[in-house]
């Protein structure tokens, strides 16, 4: 008989067998015996919990954007003004839970399948949308709403810029120099709308 409360464990360790396995290989193209073998269980026991390889590479990409989302509003909350809260959301995408290679590597990988997948691409206009409305949450009190939504486009373009180029260095991400370099644009952009 299966233990009682094992599922939600090899769940989540079939799901960090999963970015890693990605991150190693840098593509999705890894199969369900790989991950299960880096997890400790039979490819039966994956193939059980997650059904095909596409629903634990969802399930994946489900629990990163859960990670992104709680480490998110924790942030937000001790956020005390609008520039604090800008500053929270970059800070949470270039955390050291968030921006390591594996997971860079991941986030990559789902950005690619999100071209031939229906249910990928819903999962990143979930998190598209998520972060312009946490990044407009604090920009909108900072400039006039048009020069916000400029803003909120540019820093989300700067953090999947970032992403992409992390990707084809060596050598472990540099969280510090990329969040100055995001920071910098909001100042100027901030300075700006004020003339």
């Amino acid at each position: 008989m299966p233990k009682v409360g094992m599922e939600p464990l090899r769940r989540k360790a079939l799901i960090d067998a999963a970015i890693l396995a990605i991150g190693e290989r840098g593509s999705l193209d890894v199969t369900m015996s790989d991950i299960a073998g880096r997890a400790g269980v039979s490819s039966a026991l994956a193939h059980h919990y997650f059904g095909a390889k596409d629903d634990l590479l969802q399930a994946t990409m489900r629990h990163l954007l859960r990670e992104l989302g709680t480490d998110t509003v924790a942030a937000l909350r001790k956020a005390r003004s609008p520039y604090d809260r800008v500053r929270a959301i970059i800070e949470v995408n270039f955390s050291q839970a968030q921006f390591r290679s594996a997971t860079i590597a991941a986030w990559l990988a789902f950005y690619v399948e999100a071209q031939r997948s229906p249910a990928m691409r819903r999962l990143l206009r979930v998190y598209a949308n998520r972060l312009h409305s946490n990044l407009m949450s604090g920009l909108t009190e900072l400039m006039a709403r048009e020069s916000a939504l400029q803003t909120a486009e540019s820093i989300a373009a700067l953090i999947d810029g970032l992403y992409i180029r992390r990707a084809l260095k060596q050598g472990a991400p540099d969280p510090k120099s990329a969040i100055h370099l995001v920071e910098s644009h909001v100042d100027m952009a901030v300075a700006s709308s004020k003339r």
